[in-house]
């Protein structure tokens, strides 16, 4: 029951379009800032410090849609590759069939604590590249068993237009993007 009920808690926290402040129970208007007015060493700032949450987290869960229906599945690596941040997926599975029709994802990554969670929304890219590939697989030797760089079954999917929502029973949202 208590799992149910801060699952229940994290949905409507990060949820709700107009936070509101238990303190005065008045509505604070959501701050939205633009991709592109964000330097490129804020970016990448921002990009190192969600990779490295997910890192700290282990797991983290990436959400697709299937037609009308919502769909999530555990992931366990990303890594950051020539500035971009990349998950890895084989594209014989259906979530690399729903990631290509419609590349809009959510990912949520929960610490330890289980109290701090992360959750990044923003549209995954295919990354063919073979030297990306060959990168992503030599810092995760444990992956090889199972893909090759030239495998035509190995996805490698960075993420723009990204947003990533940090969360806290204990603090306000904080937001960054990249």
């Amino acid at each position: 029951m208590l799992f149910v009920s801060a699952s229940l808690f994290v949905w409507v926290a990060c949820t709700t379009p107009n936070s509101v402040d238990v303190n005065t129970q008045e509505p604070q208007q959501e701050v939205v800032v633009s991709n592109d007015t964000i330097s490129p060493q804020e970016k990448n700032k921002n990009m190192e410090e969600v990779q490295a949450y997910l890192k700290e987290c282990g797991a983290f869960f990436v959400a697709t849609v299937d037609g009308d229906q919502p769909r999530v599945r555990p992931f366990g690596v990303s890594e950051i590759i020539d500035g971009r941040l990349y998950i890895m997926t084989g594209k014989v599975k259906d979530v690399y069939k729903q990631m290509a029709a419609n590349g809009k994802v959510e990912i949520c990554a929960i610490k330890p604590s289980r109290s701090e969670w992360m959750r990044l929304s923003g549209t995954l890219v295919n990354d063919e590249t073979l030297a990306v590939k060959e990168e992503f697989l030599n810092r995760n030797e444990s992956l090889k068993s199972m893909y090759k760089a030239d495998d035509n079954n190995m996805a490698v999917l960075y993420i723009t237009n990204a947003t990533a929502r940090f969360c806290s029973f204990m603090a306000p949202e904080r937001r960054v993007n990249f």
